[in-house]
């Protein structure tokens, strides 16, 4: 409105001192249509900046909506971080653990079997000597039968 003021002053001033040969009413339509115009161009400047406030507003708010996003994905990636880092050390113990109880228990075997060995050594042993004693005995049983049996024969025989 202000600039309609200004505009209208200049024209005025033009029209007074440039009278020659124009009429009154041709400068005044010239006046109309340059306001006409001016106001029309401002109109179209004041919606072009609403639509540009607006344009803003929306690109503000879409930002600000993927800010509070990227927020809570960098939270989240911090969270599973976080978690696969504990689950990473958990699984490490948890081998740990294995590996220790693996090396107990082989060591367990390994005296379990030692001492079957001792035993089977023990068991070969006894063994040995019940098949000396067992020899020594069925010997002894032959001897005795061999003896029983000449008796016999000299009974029989006489």
């Amino acid at each position: 409105m202000e600039y309609n003021i200004i505009l209208f002053s200049l024209c005025f001033h033009v029209y007074r001192s440039s009278l020659f040969g124009f009429k009154k009413s041709d400068v005044n339509f010239y006046i109309e249509k340059m306001l006409k115009e001016f106001d029309d161009r401002l109109r179209e400047k004041d919606n072009e900046i609403a639509s540009l406030k607006a344009q803003i507003k929306e690109i503000s708010e879409k930002y600000e909506e993927y800010a509070r996003n990227a927020d809570k994905i960098t939270e989240d990636r911090a969270k599973i971080a976080e978690v696969l880092i504990k689950a990473q050390e958990q699984a490490e113990m948890m081998l740990e653990e294995a590996r220790k109880q693996a090396i107990d228990e082989k060591r367990k075997l390994d005296e379990l079997i030692e001492k079957e060995k001792e035993k089977l050594v023990d068991i070969k042993e006894e063994l040995r000597f019940l098949k000396g004693e067992v020899i020594n005995t069925l010997k002894k049983y032959e001897a005795q039968l061999t003896d029983i049996m000449n008796e016999v024969q000299e009974y029989d025989a006489g």
